[in-house]
């Protein structure tokens, strides 16, 4: 029913709707959503940078809190793959041919993922991927997964279906579906790319070299310009890279013969920023 719902949604005036609300500054009201919100979902303020709830100037500011400096120890990025996010594996795996898999019995393609970027595309058919998904008590900055420097950053508009399991069990080619904001990388090892999805109550994704990117305007698929970034295109493994405004997925690309995914992930498994996702090979 849940499902079937979200056919019938106004997904984008709901999520714009949500994201005014979780912008807005009057303290009681703040507080309330803030109290709510811990009550319901729990989150581990420990690991926080400022870890009173309260002292937050509005909910979105608390939802995107920062962590303490020492808070994730961050694996040998020469050998390793780090972890972009705190979150829950969804699916990881081999890309077949250029097939990813979504769920049981749900595939979708990177040519579609990447709203038809053929060259990309084609460079991590047959290769590595993994998708993380964000629960709303999780940490919601994300940051690199290995050094590397932005090649180009797309912004595709697209639906806002929740992303938890039961929706991406049901609705067909759900990640390419979705509005989402797609990074991608040059490195000496490899290129990879980072794509944060949007979802329901997500309509709003940002990263460091481009600010606020969704939601935009025209919704069309358009390539981000490369000059007047907010910071240089070079980033190291463990970096921000940027922040969902409420909780989403990101999926990670890499080309083929290029790393080998941790024995002991599988979907289900609980996953924090700065662990070792995979070993690199070569």
């Amino acid at each position: 029913m849940f499902t079937l719902l979200q056919y019938i949604l106004p997904q984008h005036r709901l999520s714009r709707l949500v994201g005014a609300i979780c912008r807005v500054r009057v303290r009681w009201f703040k507080n309330l959503a803030i109290r709510w919100f811990v009550r319901g979902y729990r989150p581990d303020m420990r690991d926080a940078l400022q870890p009173d709830p309260q002292s937050f100037g509005s909910f979105n500011e608390f939802f995107t809190r920062a962590l303490r400096p020492d808070a994730r120890p961050l694996a040998d990025s020469a050998r390793k793959i780090l972890c972009p996010v705190d979150g829950t594996v969804s699916e990881l795996g081999a890309i077949e041919q250029d097939r990813l898999l979504q769920a049981k019995g749900h595939h979708y393609t990177v040519g579609d993922l990447l709203a038809g970027n053929t060259q990309w595309a084609a460079r991590f058919a047959g290769g590595a991927f993994a998708t993380i998904y964000l629960a709303p008590y999780n940490y919601h900055r994300i940051h690199m997964p290995a050094d590397g420097e932005l090649a180009e950053t797309w912004y595709v508009p697209g639906r806002l279906f929740s992303v938890n399991r039961a929706t991406a069990d049901s609705v067909p080619r759900l990640f390419a579906r979705n509005e989402r904001v797609v990074c991608l990388f040059e490195q000496p090892q490899a290129p990879f790319a980072v794509v944060l999805v949007g979802a329901l109550n997500v309509g709003s994704m940002d990263t460091v070299w481009h600010g606020n990117v969704a939601p935009r305007r025209p919704r069309r698929v358009q390539r981000l310009a490369d000059t007047g970034l907010l910071a240089p295109p070079a980033a190291r493994a463990g970096a921000e890279l940027g922040r969902f405004n409420m909780g989403s997925t990101v999926i990670l690309l890499f080309p083929p013969d290029t790393c080998r995914w941790r024995a002991d992930l599988k979907p289900g498994s609980t996953v924090r920023m700065g662990e070792a996702l995979a070993d690199r090979l070569g």
